[in-house]
């Protein structure tokens, strides 16, 4: 009983692992698509729109070993919340993953063109998001509800920008019916990464249901 025990808490220790490197390619798909988008580099783009299959795919994988553990070790109480967790943080995952692709999408789209104005607020939102799915994992792995519920302050903050870039976007917009087009995908890139940001807090949720099994909205 006690061997079957420890098998099952390396189990779940393995699934956190798994879920972690998920994690990681996703900053990695943030970071690169906003980097594609400001030197417009298609190359950059390409790479991130190929590589979100495999975040959808390890997501599948993961997935698959939460049912697997639920169905032959029939968890209780925190271990269950565990495993719902992870459920819930790979679906996260897996959205962040295809709003990076979408806004490596939108360099395809405007590759070649100048840009209207000098990207300043909208990788200050890339960063901001990065910051928070990290910070997400880390309120998981450590499982700190008090972590987890600092990601509404940062939430907060790319909310703000995502106000400011909306405004001024919409400026160029009204002075000059040439930026429509390219303004509009800009718009399109500040709401991917405002809906990053939700997810990342989602995850955040997840950590303190986990932890003190009480549901609490860090999007309010």
């Amino acid at each position: 009983m006690v061997a079957s025990r420890r098998a099952f808490h390396q189990e779940l220790k393995e699934l956190q692992q798994e879920i972690l490197r998920m994690g990681s390619l996703v900053e990695e798909a943030i970071a690169n698509a906003i980097s594609s988008l400001a030197r417009q580099d298609v190359r950059v783009a390409e790479k991130v729109i190929n590589g979100d299959q495999y975040i959808d795919d390890l997501e599948l994988a993961i997935e698959d070993r939460c049912i697997k553990l639920i169905a032959t070790q029939q968890p209780m109480a925190k271990d269950l919340r565990r495993i719902s967790a992870a459920f819930k943080i790979i679906t996260d995952l897996e959205r962040m993953g295809d709003y990076s692709s979408d806004i490596a999408k939108v360099t395809l789209r405007i590759a070649g063109e100048p840009l209207i104005k000098p990207l300043i607020d909208i990788p200050r939102m890339a960063e901001l998001a990065q910051k928070m799915v990290k910070e997400s994992l880390d309120s998981y792995v450590t499982e700190d509800p008090g972590l987890a519920a600092r990601l509404a302050a940062s939430d907060d903050q790319v909310d703000h920008l995502h106000y400011q870039v909306f405004r001024e976007l919409l400026t160029y917009m009204m002075e000059d019916p040439r930026t429509i087009k390219q303004a509009t995908q800009l718009l399109f890139v500040c709401r991917y990464l405002e809906r990053i940001a939700d997810h990342a807090t989602n995850i955040g949720e997840r950590v303190i249901y986990l932890v003190t099994g009480d549901r609490k909205d860090l999007n309010d």
